[in-house]
């Protein structure tokens, strides 16, 4: 392990963006994996609540369950956009505070800054491409994947909202900045995953009721 992150170190210090690149790639494509697997197992799990076993052993079956052409898809977009853009927002984001805000560095209004902003811009910014690039890649028309990220894309927001903050408060906090991606990758494993989830749970009643709580413009119109 020693040896995987001082080769890790290396690459970051030679190729800096290629190394975040390929591995947003590889987390993002096995953070769906992750993902297709939950989705089977608590499909198979309410399906048959009295039936055992639950899930399958046979290496066969498994391989059978994961859909690799979503797998590449949701890996090409941490290739194209989370490393890439991950890379320059944190080190453009760190320069910005330290030169145009003039906060003192690890300071807490340097931190909560950053968090606050990041929460902002680049927390919505994520789930918005992700949603509208899955929907492409899927094939649908345009009217299609407005009415998926209408779905999809308030309840991911609220319930990130509650975690990504605190995440980000300890990697501006503690992580240096050449670092800060590879913390948030590693999150990104479990984030992948959980919006891979919620792409594939399509109109779930738990999703209804999280935007039943958002003053939509519709009921607005049907209230009046």
């Amino acid at each position: 392990m020693l040896k995987l992150w001082k080769w890790y170190q290396n690459c970051l210090a030679v190729h800096p963006v290629k190394t975040q690149v390929i591995s947003s790639g590889v987390i993002w494509g096995f953070g769906d994996i992750a993902a297709q697997i939950i989705t089977h197992y608590t499909a198979k799990k309410y399906q048959n609540q009295d039936e055992k076993p639950v899930f399958d052993t046979s290496d066969e079956n498994k391989i059978k369950k994961i859909n690799w052409k979503r797998v590449a898809t949701t890996s090409l977009f941490g290739f194209t956009f989370v490393g890439p853009v991950g890379h320059f927002w944190y080190e453009g984001l760190d320069r910005f505070i330290k030169s145009r805000v003039l906060l003192r560095e690890n300071s807490f209004s340097f931190v909560a800054t950053k968090t606050v902003i990041d929460s902002i811009i680049f927390g919505p910014l994520d789930l918005l491409v992700f949603f509208t690039y899955m929907g492409f890649a899927a094939g649908k028309s345009w009217p299609q994947i407005k009415e998926d990220v209408k779905r999809d894309f308030f309840p991911a927001l609220i319930l990130e909202g509650g975690i990504w903050p605190i995440v980000q408060f300890a990697n501006f906090r503690f992580v240096p900045v050449r670092y800060q991606l590879l913390y948030v990758n590693f999150f990104c494993l479990l984030d992948s995953c959980f919006l891979s989830w919620i792409e594939q749970q399509h109109d779930a009643s738990w999703k209804k009721w999280l935007k039943s709580l958002l003053p939509l413009k519709e009921d607005k119109g049907q209230g009046g």
